[in-house]
């Protein structure tokens, strides 16, 4: 059992061990706790309660309040139970988790430890658990303070579980250190279904071995590379991710977000695209790409048909880019059904132009526009949509509202992923309307 209050100094906490693979075995007290499946027992809270007092440690009374709930659930005879110990839940008082009995979670098929503070320590005993544990499906670990060598326990642990569906890591600094070990984890591993490795300060050494890894790796069906440390002009790392989309042909969703992709990337990209029969969710946004560039992209969408969502978010394609958008989608392309524009510059023509290709096109459901020029003639245009019940007001981001006989649009918070960094505090935290892309292309239950 590992927990220690308070957040970590400069120093730093040495792991149990500093090589796990080849050093000392743990106390046999640890080692119980760590290597063999606990007695069933009536009362997670009991049990809970037990350990810390065999351990001498104190109870965590938000940890003690989650297991209240997962016992009542057991007690209705859920067998499929996330075991959701959040740190940034706002309706609870939380004490954040820095460590926790792995024989806990062995009650559990999911588990969801975000935003708390368990470091490379942590993720020594989550590597534990992934070695023993032979039903855990979903693993949730995002912004947890883990580094290269949390990182590196815990791919090397994959290398032989069987079961993991889905790891999140999302926030954790592994870099291009540990980016490594995960990348040589895909050429082994065949369970694991979606990574997840954004905001994790991958460089370009790692972006490339993923590419050269997924290439060969027939299961992952989802794979995040969110916001990279790249350095240089000649886009290598979207050079070696166009040419693996042309070989690969089961990845389903591909996030590169804040990739620093440019017109020259995105066409190598497309030159992949043509060839790619698989992929139906790409997420460009936060990239700098421009009208010129989005060319390519519209002549990919006039063959493509498995293409399902895309995220252009925050580019610059501005109205001639959305004009070649609108063209395809009205005269060819049927097998887009979410396009994602905001914030990229497009005034009034581009969208009213995006707004008449949906008259045509009956299979795009789903279009997100703020953050562009709003002009008069585009606001009656999607109110006239969404009055005439061609555009749901859930699958969109802009709601019309009339003022002195003038038409305007307000935002409402839809969209593709609202909710991929936080869930709300009350209602539905997996809400089709706030989280479409993963309604239209769900490879995993868990967000």
């Amino acid at each position: 059992m590992w927990r220690n209050k308070g957040k970590t100094t400069g120093a730093r906490t040495p792991l149990p061990s500093e090589a796990p693979t080849t050093s000392r075995t743990p106390t046999p007290a640890r080692a119980q706790a760590v290597d063999s499946d606990p007695e069933p027992v009536d009362s997670l809270q009991k049990h809970y309660n037990n350990l810390c007092l065999e351990k001498s440690q104190e109870v965590n009374p938000f940890l003690l309040h989650i297991l209240q709930g997962v016992d009542e659930e057991i007690r209705k005879g859920l067998k499929a139970i996330t075991l959701n110990i959040a740190g940034n839940n706002h309706s609870v008082p939380v004490e954040r988790v820095t460590g926790t009995s792995a024989s806990i979670h062995l009650c559990s098929s999911g588990l969801d430890i975000r935003y708390n503070l368990i470091s490379d320590v942590g993720a020594y005993y989550a590597a534990r658990l992934l070695q023993k544990k032979h039903s855990l499906l979903y693993l949730n670990l995002m912004f947890n303070d883990i580094g290269p060598k949390g990182g590196e326990l815990l791919a090397k642990a994959l290398h032989m579980n069987t079961t993991l569906k889905y790891l999140r890591m999302t926030g954790n600094k592994v870099e291009n250190e540990g980016g490594m070990f995960f990348a040589a984890m895909l050429q082994i591993n065949s369970s694991l279904e979606k990574l997840d490795l954004g905001d994790c300060d991958l460089g370009m050494q790692s972006v490339i071995a993923f590419s050269t890894a997924l290439t060969q790796n027939q299961t992952i069906k989802g794979i995040n590379l969110n916001r990279p440390l790249l350095y240089g002009e000649q886009e290598e790392s979207t050079v070696h991710l166009g040419q693996m989309l042309k070989e690969n042909h089961w990845l389903v969703e591909l996030y590169m977000s804040k990739h620093d992709v440019r017109n020259p990337g995105l066409k190598q990209l497309c030159d992949g695209l043509n060839l790619n029969k698989s992929l139906r969710y790409l997420d460009i946004s936060c990239n700098k790409i421009t009208r010129d560039g989005i060319s390519s992209l519209a002549d990919v969408l006039k063959n493509n048909t498995t293409l399902e969502v895309i995220d252009l978010s925050f580019n610059r394609i501005e109205n001639v880019g959305a004009v070649k958008l609108s063209e395809t989608l009205a005269s060819h392309n049927r097998s887009l059904k979410a396009l994602s524009v905001v914030s990229n510059s497009i005034e009034g023509e581009g969208l009213v132009a995006l707004s008449e290709s949906m008259k045509t096109n009956t299979t795009l459901s789903n279009i997100y526009i703020w953050g562009n020029k709003f002009d008069e003639a585009t606001c009656v245009a999607y109110s006239d949509l969404i009055q005439m019940g061609r555009l749901k007001p859930d699958n969109t981001d802009v709601e019309p509202y009339v003022v002195d006989g003038h038409m305007y649009l307000a935002e409402v918070s839809n969209g593709l992923k609202k909710h991929y960094y936080w869930t709300p505090t009350y209602g539905e935290a997996c809400s089709p309307s706030s989280n479409a892309g993963f309604s239209i292309v769900p490879v995993s239950e868990q967000l």
